[in-house]
């Protein structure tokens, strides 16, 4: 027997052959099992209340086919073995109901549907449940953001500009902002979801059906927000997994850039920021190592959830406008996947920021030191001494670079020795400074303090922007309530439904 035979008599002569069941079908056997079972048998309730609604099938031939669903449903899906006599879960899962009610009364339910809009309905009502789960991370992440903000309001702080020390802030400010872009992405997820939380149920194929079916009732039933009109942009169109993938993208990546803030803050040698002892690990042969591993994980873990999402954009860029397998069983693992690393990710962060332990005094000491109140002479010298601002901002940069040529801190310069500067570059002795005002522009909270300009890092404007988020952030979480609630009264009003003969 040569090569060729001996694979032939292993993989058998018939579909499936058995490389095509262990590297596909099997995989995706389990993929569907653990992400669709449920979301499948929702859409079987649904599609045949409709039919007898329709007089498409009779009232008792569709309680018979319900009952033979809701018995098969209760099947704990951890248990289902993977098994050649069916191609996928579908049609498993309808051998199970014919075994119930049938095989003819069970072929019936499958009446004016294909496995194309079936399919398309599982993963948008599983997308559309990650997507709320997302929202909710992220209020969840944003609601500790702002409480920790406002714990911080005086807590001097340095920004950073091109890695940098820049000018004082503080962390209410820091942490308002990052707030911010979580609110964005929330935003966004809502967007993706308005995307995703339509039904394609009815389209069929992709040319919808010569029977008289109720494509809105099946969208009632299943809580769409509205139907995806033309049933070939049902089939084909791909953009609400685009919508869900980008928006992973987006978030990970904000994400990821404040969270290596947070791996600088906890630092030894920046040490502003403790990681709280549940969050850290020490070392194996060092002791004295409290590594930040959950902020590393949440970096790590961010980063592998834009990979997954990228692998999303990848597979649809480039394929055919319809029914194809690219957008289908090998793409959807990776959104999954996305979207549960996203969520672990807001949560563990969430537990850090939460927990964490700021070192103020060390956090204020570092704004004394690369000059980062020095901008604040120069504003003074225009401000009030009509200085003009290019001298202004050549005097400050003289005595910037001075005091860090020298490893000084501007505390040290007397005011006597910053007004012999001023009075070489001006020419004039008018724009003297007193001694009250020199101690203001080395005050790194006097710095803050004079920047109350909306948007600035004053505690009373850093306060004002909290309160007005707070708003934001509760309207997002009564939004995210309200719908949730609304589709699980959905779920179980199509489990209660009566058909009478």
């Amino acid at each position: 027997m040569n090569s060729k035979e001996q694979f032939m008599k292993e993989e058998g002569t018939a579909f499936p052959g058995k490389t095509y069941v262990e590297t596909l079908l099997k995989p995706l056997f389990n993929d569907q099992k653990n992400h669709l079972f449920d979301v499948m048998f929702r859409i079987h309730r649904a599609h045949v209340v409709m039919l007898a609604e329709q007089g498409i099938l009779t009232k008792q031939e569709a309680k018979t086919i319900l009952t033979g669903v809701n018995k098969v449903a209760e099947i704990d899906h951890k248990t289902i073995e993977y098994s050649p006599e069916f191609e996928d879960l579908f049609f498993m899962m309808e051998f199970k109901i014919g075994e119930e009610v049938g095989s003819d009364l069970a072929g019936k339910m499958h009446i004016a549907r294909s496995r194309n809009d079936m399919g398309e309905a599982m993963y948008r009502l599983v997308l559309r449940d990650l997507l709320l789960d997302g929202i909710h991370q992220m209020a969840l992440l944003g609601s500790v953001l702002l409480e920790q903000a406002e714990v911080h309001l005086d807590t001097i702080l340095t920004a950073h500009t091109h890695t940098q020390p820049a000018q004082p802030t503080t962390l209410g400010h820091y942490l308002t902002a990052i707030y911010d872009v979580v609110e964005r992405d929330i935003v966004r997820f809502w967007n993706a979801f308005e995307t995703v939380n339509r039904s394609p149920m009815g389209a069929a194929a992709i040319t919808t059906t010569g029977f008289p079916i109720n494509r809105e009732r099946v969208c009632e039933l299943l809580g769409f927000d509205g139907i995806m009109e033309n049933s070939y942009d049902a089939i084909g169109g791909g953009d609400y997994l685009l919508d869900s993938a980008t928006v992973i993208i987006t978030a990970m990546t904000n994400t990821g850039r404040w969270v290596q803030d947070f791996l600088k803050f906890a630092t030894t040698e920046f040490g502003i920021l403790q990681v709280a002892d549940p969050y850290v690990q020490i070392s194996s042969i060092m002791p004295q190592k409290r590594n930040p591993v959950s902020i590393e994980h949440s970096r790590s873990l961010a980063s592998s959830a834009v990979g997954e999402a990228l692998s999303v954009v990848q597979m649809i860029h480039n394929t055919p406008y319809g029914d194809i397998v690219d957008t289908e069983d090998d793409l959807q693992p990776h959104l999954y996947r996305g979207f549960e690393k996203s969520s672990r990710v807001f949560k563990l962060m969430r537990a850090v920021i939460t927990t964490m332990i700021v070192d103020k005094d060390k956090a204020k000491q570092r704004t004394y030191e690369s000059c980062i109140t020095i901008t604040e002479l120069a504003d003074e010298l225009a401000r009030h001494h009509q200085v003009p601002f290019r001298t202004a901002h050549k005097i400050a940069s003289l005595v910037a670079n001075q005091t860090m040529a020298e490893k000084k801190i501007l505390s040290d310069w007397k005011v006597d020795e910053i007004n012999t500067i001023i009075i070489e570059q001006t020419g004039t002795d008018a724009a003297k400074l007193t001694e009250k005002q020199w101690q203001a522009i080395i005050c790194p909270e006097m710095f803050v303090r004079r920047r109350s300009i909306r948007g600035g890092p004053n505690p009373l404007e850093v306060k004002r922007m909290i309160a007005t988020r707070k708003v934001e952030l509760n309207s997002h979480i009564k939004r995210y309530q309200e719908i949730t609630s609304e589709l699980l009264k959905r779920n179980e009003k199509l489990m209660r439904i009566k058909l009478h003969s």
